[in-house]
């Protein structure tokens, strides 16, 4: 039985549709709503740790989830089992061991589907004009608290669960690949677009003097630089055991893993540092100081921001555009924290895809629909304590259960350029000495939603 999945299992048609798939998995809430903060608040020698830290961490933990999924051709599920029986070791234990980073990223997309409902809902209403029709900071504060409690954001909730499964009944070529050669780009124009706009807005200029030179780089000799940083960065390149492993599992062994993760960190800084652009600066020329007045989070994306289009000549337009971009934003990332559940029924049950589908949906809307309360919470313990650990579960399976040999075979495996033996010590030790640390310092380095 299981021979025949493996065999008929869908896959990438190209690399480049898998790193537009890794990239819109990336790209999310934390790029948009809390990356522009923390430049906001500690400008260049943030971005030196912040660049240093997306290096490391991309060539060790995104490579190494990569490599994994595609050694074993399997998602979460399948590859700790198969890492456990390598090593002659009870495949129970690999089961036990692939649980939480499973249900983590069922839970984490039951949650980020009510944030994206969120989105969709100001989107329609910056088509309507509802939303600009408020006045005052104050007003705007209201106005998200209405409509993100209870069932008040229930018909937006279920169009993005429809539009989601939609793609991912469609499975991995025809639904998540073709649907991110769309989103990405579009994401990326889009925000590109915002940013021309707002540099020519009066009082811009203030807000790229506070990014570029008003840095104070004795702040490098800070920890707390280097600690937003490192959780900024971890973080954002959605590392957990679960939705970058399942990715490299429908991976070609032709492709170069180590290029692929590079370039899906690379474009994911970029999306944070174009967000950084459009936000920061259009901000200072709504006469707002961000780091007195804006924390980050919800607060930035649907308070302030809202508030700042409203003071913008041609604000409502920009609105729709800048939540068309979200919207991009978090179904590519919905897609990626479905996808992980999905094919663990498909792999443990042998469910057609139809199928494996339908029950993840049913389940997903009936828990989504009633945490709309307690989202914030529950997105908070996700990401700060369950992501770390499934990131740090699927490390020790592959860099210290499967061995030297089997990790730097598979890391090189469809590379023209080798990479060399110290990889492996840096996925073992420094890798993993990251996440302890990320988990250690728990809600300090939290990135927000990824």
């Amino acid at each position: 039985m299981s021979s025949k999945v493996l065999f008929s299992r869908d896959l990438f048609r190209g690399r480049n549709g898998f790193i537009l798939a890794c990239i819109g998995s990336a790209v999310g809430m934390g790029n948009i709503w809390l990356f522009p903060r923390r430049v906001a608040a500690y400008g260049a020698p943030f971005l030196v740790a912040y660049f240093i830290f997306v290096i490391l961490i991309g060539i060790t933990g995104v490579v190494g989830e990569i490599a994994y999924g595609r050694a074993m051709k399997n998602g979460t599920m399948g590859a700790f089992e198969k890492a456990a029986v390598l090593r002659s070791l009870p495949k129970s234990l690999g089961s036990v061991m692939a649980i939480l980073p499973t249900l983590t990223s069922f839970a984490m997309a039951i949650g980020y589907s009510v944030v994206v409902g969120w989105a969709m809902r100001y989107f329609f209403g910056m088509l309507n004009g509802s939303v600009l029709a408020t006045d005052g900071i104050e007003n705007f504060g209201n106005l998200f608290g209405t409509a993100s409690s209870g069932y008040n954001n229930l018909v937006p909730l279920v169009i993005v669960l429809v539009i989601t499964f939609a793609i991912l009944i469609f499975g991995i070529s025809k639904g998540i690949e073709q649907s991110n050669k769309v989103f990405m780009p579009v994401f990326f124009l889009l925000f590109i677009g915002i940013a021309v706009y707002v540099s020519t807005l009066p009082g811009a200029v203030e807000g790229y003097k506070y990014m570029f030179t008003s840095s104070d780089w004795s702040l490098l000799a800070s920890g707390d630089v280097w600690k937003y940083a490192l959780g900024q960065a971890f973080f954002s390149l959605s590392l957990a055991g679960s939705g970058t492993l399942v990715y490299g599992s429908y991976l070609k062994d032709d492709a170069n893993v180590p290029f692929c993760a590079m370039s899906i960190a690379f474009f994911d800084t970029l999306a944070a540092f174009i967000a950084s652009l459009a936000i920061v600066p259009a901000v200072y020329a709504a006469g707002i100081n961000f780091n007195a007045e804006i924390t980050s989070g919800p607060g930035l994306m649907f308070i302030y921001l809202p508030y700042v289009f409203q003071s913008m000549p041609l604000g409502n337009f920009i609105g729709i555009i800048f939540f068309l971009a979200v919207l991009f934003a978090g179904l590519s990332s919905l897609i990626n924290l479905f996808e992980c559940p999905i094919e663990a029924l498909q792999e443990k049950m042998h469910l057609s895809r139809k199928t494996a589908v339908s029950v993840i949906l049913l389940i997903g809307s009936l828990v989504a629909v009633n945490i709309a309360n307690i989202v914030s919470q529950w997105m908070d313990y996700c990401s700060i304590y369950l992501c770390p650990i499934g990131a740090l579960l699927a490390a020790i399976m592959f860099f210290w259960i499967c061995g030297k040999d089997f990790v730097i075979r598979e890391i090189n495996k469809g590379s023209e350029k080798q990479l060399g033996q110290l990889i492996y010590p840096l996925g073992k030790f420094l890798f993993c000495g990251l996440t302890i640390l990320v988990l250690i310092l728990g809600s300090i380095t939290a990135g927000g939603i990824g």
